[in-house]
């Protein structure tokens, strides 16, 4: 008979996903049988996920892996898997924005970092993306405060803020900002702007793909045909930003651009890369607002860009608006970015032990 093992995780939404937070060193430390726990954790290879915790969508199919740090000036190290729903695949190549707004709260829950007033200030390194980010999280005597006033959308009703400041962000992957050194290129006859700010990109104009930019998730994700074009562009751009053969891979991930309709600076649609983001990624949302910002990009003629070098973007997306501090110095091809900033929320929404089956721990 299989037995059943616990692991100790706490469920968390994170932004606008959510999934299981565990402590790196509570799953195997090899990495073929830590996948395996991945999966068995979250009930995939199933379109349903029905044997385990994961939602079924790949916002909802997502792990945090965190554990204290050895890294000067560093609390915590964090590692994030995308966990395949239909394949057996644990991809920790991508970050995830949304799922670090949980790791400081995390972080405080399990005691790896003491509570120092009001707020509390996280500091994370990104194991993915070789990056450091600032959390601040909202925090009483007693632990985390989660209620709050504060909306984010994609998520129905407010909780309290947790500000995230991303360092070295540029260059995630590929060392640059612009790993070509070109601020525009064609791949398949289409115009695209190759970055990397938190995350590789490849990003270009809906327009051009025959698109409004204003689609809803479900009316693209219909369109095999555009699916299949931009699939193909994507992987002729992952061998020119030096990413290699990324069939199969998320990244880069994709983006497209159109003005925008309302009080934002830009209206966008993110890409996963095989189906549409339902709102936006917070790295995603770093890589378009510089994109955004940067003159001589694919985005000339779409974007309204506020002056200074210390500027909130907006980011309209299916969900509403995301809000970027960006703060950069120069323009064109010597566009240095300083640093990016989001606010997002998280809320604890269970606390105990998961269950995968004994054999897969051995």
């Amino acid at each position: 008979m299989t037995r059943q093992a616990a692991i100790p995780c706490i469920l968390i939404r994170g932004g606008t996903s959510k999934g299981p937070y565990f402590v790196t060193t509570d799953l195997p430390a090899d990495v073929e049988s830590r996948d395996k726990v991945l999966l068995a954790a979250m009930g995939s290879p199933d379109a349903r996920q029905i044997d385990g915790v994961g939602g079924a969508t790949t916002l909802t199919s997502k792990v945090a892996m965190v554990q204290p740090s050895s890294r000067e000036g560093v609390d915590v190290d964090y590692l994030f898997a995308q966990v395949s729903i239909t394949d057996a695949f644990v991809d920790t190549a991508p970050s995830c924005g949304n799922i670090l707004a949980g790791v400081g709260p995390f972080a405080i829950e399990r005691g790896m970092v003491e509570i120092t007033g009001d707020e509390t200030a996280v500091t994370i390194f990104n194991i993915n993306t070789n990056s450091r980010i600032e959390a601040v999280v909202k925090t009483d005597a007693d632990g985390v405060i989660y209620d709050g006033d504060t909306e984010i959308a994609g998520v129905p009703g407010t909780a309290a803020p947790v500000r995230l400041n991303f360092m070295d962000i540029v260059g995630s992957k590929t060392g640059k900002l612009l790993p070509t050194g070109n601020l525009v290129e064609e791949i398949n006859g289409i115009e695209v702007t190759l970055i990397d700010v938190a995350v590789p990109m490849m990003i270009f104009r809906a327009a051009d793909l025959g698109k409004t930019g204003y689609e809803t998730p479900s009316e693209l994700d219909a369109d095999a045909d555009f699916f299949a074009r931009m699939e193909a562009m994507r992987v002729i751009a992952g061998e020119r930003m030096g990413l290699g053969d990324v069939t199969g891979k998320v990244i880069p991930k994709v983006a497209m651009l159109s003005q925008p309709k309302g009080e934002g600076h830009i209206a966008a649609r993110y890409f996963v890369p095989q189906n549409t983001h339902a709102a936006f990624a917070v790295t995603g949302g770093l890589c378009v607002s510089t994109c955004a910002m940067l003159e001589g990009s694919i985005s000339d003629g779409l974007a309204k860009r506020p002056e200074g070098d210390d500027r909130l973007v907006l980011i309209e997306h299916p969900s509403g608006l995301l809000d970027v501090a960006l703060k950069t110095k120069g323009s064109g091809v010597d566009l240095e970015v300083l640093s990016g900033g989001a606010i997002r929320t998280a809320r604890k929404l269970m606390a105990g032990e998961l269950y995968v089956p004994a054999d897969l721990l051995k």
